[in-house]
């Protein structure tokens, strides 16, 4: 089949990098329970899809849209109830994000950093560290996060260092895939501090020495701003680091969690393209003249591949659930070896079938559609463009080795959050 080509991604110019910035924080919505929070996904979501192919066109971020969402309260629905949050159930967190993404995956994305750092604060934070951070939460603040370098040659090397000095601590260092930065009020980033140890960090997004620069010029999620974030020498609250180095032998759910946001993702753009395919063919596609047909609707061959896409996308979404349902299931009971892994293993299956889900549906739309669907009017490649790169968040052929090797030998996959 012949796959969408890319375009030409418009960069923002020095001007346009430099006319926003996150405002105060604004008192946001406090959402009790888990029914309530995926109903204002749905409202949000109709409000997200109505100018999701217009802001992938123009290459628009959506700021006012991530204000209504912050201040609908959905991003502390993991705030423990013991700290006045939700303390929502992890497969309620993989809905909001299918929700969402399913309406605009790249809007939808820019929270998956903000979600995935709570879930290391949840891990590791000590009682005061979780008492400041979800308290600004609750108070609307959002949370980036800057991530991995591009001059190294592996991901795990880090040249960002936190310096002791006579002023304090001092951050100095430049990353990249920093999605949800430029809207955040927090970007935490990995560092190496003096001992040569790793640590989080988490610098103040409007603090003298930070440079957010939207350089993000993918052909796909063209919105999520996941360019460069420059740290020179700036000024880090000592409470605000994490020593992931003493935890690297521990068990924890941050790294599965932040995978189950990833599958949600893909699920959510899945669905966008399997509702836009059906509605093409429904308003616009015509029969082939060997079917002798006079609706594409009634073509017996149009019916077998949607019937087939309907079945892999629920399959892929049952999956999804069920991995978010191991999730709660683990962290119910204190975190083991063996159930940290059982929940990598889930969200590793989860992982695979929305990937394909998502490449087969967005890429399937345009032989069901026609060549009509191709005009640039009405901008489907988005579908195949956004599932295209996002699904190389990480490697899903690794994800076939974890879940092998574990049933065939035995073994733990790897802890960080890619797993």
């Amino acid at each position: 089949m012949t796959r969408p080509q890319a375009q030409t991604v418009p960069l923002a110019t020095e001007s346009e990098r430099d006319r926003r910035r996150p405002g105060p924080p604004r008192p946001v919505h406090r959402i009790r329970e888990d029914a309530e929070a995926l109903e204002i996904a749905h409202l949000l979501a109709e409000r997200f899809q109505a100018g999701a192919a217009d802001r992938d066109r123009e290459r628009r971020l959506p700021w006012d849209e991530i204000e209504a969402y912050t201040e609908s309260g959905l991003g502390a629905i993991t705030v423990p109830k013991d700290f006045g949050g939700t303390g929502a159930r992890y497969e309620t967190l993989a809905k909001v994000f299918k929700i969402l993404c399913a309406a605009d995956p790249a809007l939808g994305q820019i929270p998956q950093n903000h979600f995935g750092v709570l879930a290391l604060v949840h891990d590791i934070g000590t009682p005061a560290q979780k008492a400041r951070i979800y308290a600004d939460v609750l108070a609307g603040h959002r949370i980036g996060n800057a991530g991995p370098e591009r001059k190294t040659r592996l991901i795990t090397i880090a040249t960002t260092r936190l310096e002791e000095t006579g002023e304090g601590l001092r951050l100095t260092g430049e990353r990249f895939y920093s999605t949800g930065s430029i809207f955040a009020h927090y970007i935490p980033t990995r560092a190496v501090d003096a001992q040569g140890r790793a640590v989080q960090v988490w610098a103040r997004g409007d603090a003298e020495g930070v440079t957010v620069i939207d350089d993000w010029n993918s052909f796909g999620q063209r919105t999520t701003a996941s360019g460069s974030v420059i740290f020179d020498r700036v000024a880090i609250d000592p409470l605000l680091v994490f020593p992931v180095h003493a935890f690297a032998d521990r068990p924890g759910l941050a790294g599965p969690i932040s995978q189950l946001i990833q599958a949600a993702i893909d699920a959510g753009i899945a669905q966008a393209a399997f509702d836009d395919a059906c509605r093409f063919v429904r308003e616009r596609a015509r029969p082939w003249m060997d079917s002798g047909l006079e609706q594409a609707t009634d073509d017996p061959t149009i019916l077998h591949s949607v019937g087939h896409l309907a079945t892999e996308l629920h399959a892929a979404q049952e999956i999804l659930y069920e991995a978010g349902r191991v999730l709660d299931r683990v962290s119910a009971a204190p975190v083991t070896a063996q159930s940290s892994a059982a929940a990598s293993v889930a969200v590793a299956e989860a992982k695979i079938l929305t990937t394909e889900i998502a490449l087969e549906a967005s890429e399937t739309l345009f032989d069901l559609a026609g060549s009509a669907a191709t005009r640039a009017a009405h901008n489907l490649d988005r579908h195949w463009r956004n599932a295209r790169v996002h699904t190389l968040h990480d490697p899903v052929r690794w994800k076939y080795h974890l879940i092998g090797n574990h049933e065939l030998n035995g073994a733990l996959p790897a802890r960080h959050q890619w797993n």
